[in-house]
């Protein structure tokens, strides 16, 4: 049995048959090895959608878990997921990442652990997202999306359909599409390098059996990858 196995039940996921085995496999990545951090800790959340993560967290053993997401009906979904205890653990915050990280840092809150996954590629100023995340004070940042397979720090811009609930917010009103800037490999390490945090990709050239998750192994254009970032000197 695998931790997410209960979406095959959800309304939904009722369109994706393989949701339970991809959120399976990438939470054997994504939340697995860094169980002994995420127990006991206070965990953000970005682009939080119905709480998947969130609740995955709170599985792990996190003792609060904070998911910020743009779409209220989005994340209403968590309300359907099976375990109250869990549920309990969790507060979804509905707003723009940029300012409910700039409210929680004039806030004064600290976070342990912050997951940026599946929705960096739906961003422009990248830069100011990881300066306000570090002014959280975290000591693990794990982040996964899709990256550019291109030599060279690199930024490619493209447009982005708001009325799609998995896609960019508008960044002015009535703006129909967005502008999204998805990051070459490259790119993610100079960032990171710049702002003073070491980064590890994960390898999931070790991951056997690619049912499910073929987007982290494809050869040309973007490919789904998985970093760690702890600040230098911890």
């Amino acid at each position: 049995m695998g931790f997410f196995d209960f979406v095959s039940d959800l309304d939904a996921y009722v369109d994706s048959p393989k949701a339970a085995l991809r959120l399976n496999k990438r939470r054997a990545v994504l939340v697995a090895p860094h169980a002994e951090e995420i127990a006991g800790a206070r965990v953000l959340d970005l682009g939080a959608h119905d709480g998947r993560w969130a609740y995955a967290f709170a599985g792990a053993g996190a003792a609060h878990v904070v998911g910020i997401e743009g779409r209220a009906e989005t994340a209403s979904g968590l309300a359907n997921y099976p375990d109250p205890d869990l549920r309990a653990r969790i507060e979804m915050r509905i707003g723009d990442i940029h300012e409910e990280i700039d409210k929680a840092v004039a806030a004064g809150e600290r976070y342990d652990v912050v997951a940026v996954f599946g929705v960096l590629y739906h961003l422009m100023d990248h830069l100011r997202l990881f300066t306000g995340l570090r002014r959280l004070g975290p000591k693990l940042i794990l982040v996964d999306g899709e990256f550019l397979q291109r030599p060279g720090a690199v930024i490619q811009l493209s447009r982005e359909r708001t009325d799609k609930p998995l896609n960019a917010l508008p960044q002015v009103e009535g703006q129909s599409e967005a502008v999204k800037g998805v990051l070459s490999f490259r790119a993610m390490e100079v960032m990171a390098d710049c702002l003073a945090f070491d980064l590890a990709w994960s390898d999931w050239d070790a991951i056997e059996d690619r049912s499910g998750v073929p987007d982290y192994f494809r050869k040309k254009g973007a490919r789904r990858g998985t970093c760690v970032l702890r600040p230098r000197g911890t």
